[in-house]
C-alpha cells in the first residue's frame, strides 16, 4: 500500500512511524510533514489545509489510503470531498468534526444525551456573557466555540481575568470567527485523563488512557500551549475506568451522533475531569490528541494499518487490539517565547547522541543545513519503561543531550504520579 498522512506535527511523525513499521505499506507520504518525516516518508509540499490540493497529490502518486492527523482540514471537509472522489481516507466528515470544530454544538449534543459534563451557558451577546460573568463564582472556564489551536480555553482565576478574556473573545476578535460564541462553566477540579477511542460509527474500542499538561510552566503555571508532554497509563485510572467510560461515554456519543445523522468514524477522544464526584466531559476532539498520541502510539501492538482499515470498512467488531503493558512518557522540546513570540532557523543539535530506544517526534522541524527550528512545539522525545518511574528516568536523562537556541520544556512530565 501506498499511505499519506497529513500534517507536520509530533503526532503526525508519531503516526508515520507506526504505520511504517506495517509490512502492508511500500511507500510513505507526509503533507506537508517535517524533518522527522522527511527519514521515514517522501514529504510533499501541500498544506495541511488545501483539501483539493491534496486530493489531487493522493491521485497523482496513486496513495491508496490516506490518514488525516490535525483537525483543521477535517473542518473544512477533507474526508466529504475524498469521500466524494472515492479516495480512501481516515478521519469523521465535516458534520461529525463538529463535535470538536464547535464547542457549543458539542455542548449541547452532550446534553441532549445526557453525558455528564459541567454546568454552564452559551453566549453569543458580550453584554450578557459579561453580566453572567459578574454573578458567578470564580474560577470559570471560558470556552471559544470554534477552533483556536489550543488557545481557545482559558481558565479564569479571577473576576477580571474572565471579563478580559471575554472582551478579547467576543470584542477585540482575537480568535476571529471563533470567538463569536462562547462558553462560560463551572471549573471543576480533580485529574484531567485523556481517553481516544477508535469507531467506525458504531463499534468502539478505546484506546490506553493518557494525561497531557497544557500550561507552559512547572507545576501547570502559564498560559495553555497546544501541550507540553504526556504519559500513559495514568495510575488513579485503571482498565475499569477504561471499560466504564466506553459504555457511559463514548459509545452514547458516538450512538447520538448517528442518530442526530452524523455517523462519526475514525478516532473520537474525550477529555475527563476525574474527582471524587465521578467523571465528567471537559471536551470531545475529532482526531488523534497531541501529545498524547506520541505517549500512545509506542504502546500499540496490533497493526494500525488493520485497525484504520476496520474502521473504514465498518468491521472494527472483528477486531482484537492489543497493547503493550510498558509505560510511556513524551516530554515537548519548545521555542522559546512558546506560546507567545518565538523566533525560529535555529540548529538542533545532540539528535544522534541519544539511547537507542529513545524515540524523537518531530513537529517544529525543517531542514537546511541539518536540522533546525520550524515551530513553537519543536520535539516530543518519549521514552518507554517498565514503570513510569522508568520511563520518566529515561527520557530526561536524554533531553539535555538535545539542543537548539532558546529551547524550553516541562520538568514534571509525570512527576505527579511517582511522588
Amino acid at each position: 500500500m501506498k499511505i499519506m498522512v497529513i500534517g507536520n506535527g509530533a503526532r503526525e511523525h508519531a503516526l508515520a512511524w507506526k504505520l511504517k513499521e506495517s509490512p502492508q505499506v511500500d511507500d510513505l507520504y507526509a503533507a506537508p510533514g517535517n524533518a522527522g518525516t522527511a527519514a521515514i516518508a517522501r514529504n510533499l509540499d501541500v498544506p495541511a489545509t488545501d483539501i483539493e490540493a491534496l486530493s489531487r497529490a493522493v491521485r497523482q502518486h496513486e496513495i491508496d489510503l490516506t490518514v488525516v492527523g490535525p483537525e483543521a482540514p477535517l473542518a473544512s471537509g477533507i474526508v466529504d470531498l475524498f469521500q466524494s472522489l472515492h479516495l480512501p481516507v481516515f478521519g469523521p466528515t465535516r458534520a461529525a468534526t463538529q463535535i470538536e470544530s464547535s464547542k457549543v454544538f458539542s455542548r449541547e449534543l452532550i446534553q441532549k444525551y445526557g453525558i455528564p459534563c459541567a454546568q454552564g451557558m452559551v453566549f453569543s451577546s458580550y453584554p450578557q456573557a459579561r453580566d453572567y460573568v459578574k454573578s458567578q463564582p470564580i474560577p470559570l472556564v471560558i470556552k471559544a466555540d470554534g477552533l483556536a489551536a489550543g488557545k481557545g480555553v482559558v481558565v479564569a482565576t479571577s473576576r477580571e481575568q474572565a471579563l478580559e478574556v471575554l472582551s478579547e473573545f467576543m470584542e477585540r476578535k482575537t480568535l476571529g470567527a471563533a470567538g463569536n460564541r462562547v462558553i462560560v462553566e463551572e471549573c471543576l477540579n480533580g485529574q484531567e485523563v485523556s481517553l481516544l477511542a477508535f469507531t467506525d460509527g458504531r463499534y468502539v474500542r478505546s484506546m490506553v488512557p493518557a494525561c497531557d499538561y497544557k500550561r507552559v510552566f512547572d507545576s501547570d503555571r502559564g498560559p495553555n500551549t497546544g501541550g507540553m508532554g504526556s504519559y500513559s497509563p495514568p495510575g488513579f485510572f485503571d482498565q475499569s475506568d477504561v471499560e466504564k467510560i466506553q459504555r457511559t461515554i463514548l459509545e452514547p456519543a458516538v450512538r447520538a451522533m448517528a442518530a442526530e445523522g452524523m455517523p462519526y468514524k475514525g478516532v473520537l477522544y474525550v477529555g475527563l475531569m476525574v474527582n471524587s464526584g465521578g467523571v465528567k466531559v471537559l471536551e470531545f476532539n475529532a482526531r488523534f490528541g497531541d501529545p498524547e498520541t506520541q505517549a500512545i502510539i509506542p504502546r500499540l501492538k496490533t497493526d494500525l494499518v488493520d485497525i484504520i482499515l476496520a474502521v473504514i470498512n465498518g468491521t472494527l467488531d472483528k477486531m482484537a487490539i492489543e497493547w503493550s503493558d510498558e509505560a510511556c512518557v513524551g516530554v515537548v522540546m519548545a521555542s522559546g517565547g512558546y506560546p507567545g513570540k518565538y523566533q525560529t532557523g535555529f540548529s538542533i543539535t545532540g539528535l544522534d547522541d541519544l539511547d537507542s530506544d529513545i524515540l524523537v517526534f518531530h513537529a517544529g522541524t525543517a531542514m537546511k543545513n541539518g536540522v533546525i527550528t520550524n515551530g513553537g512545539r519543536v520535539l516530543t522525545v518519549v521514552a518507554s519503561g517498565k514503570s513510569l518511574k522508568e520511563a520518566r528516568n529515561r527520557v530526561y536523562a536524554n533531553i539535555p543531550r538535545i539542543n537548539f537556541q532558546g529551547c524550553h520544556y516541562r520538568r514534571d512530565i509525570a512527576a505527579r504520579e511517582i511522588a
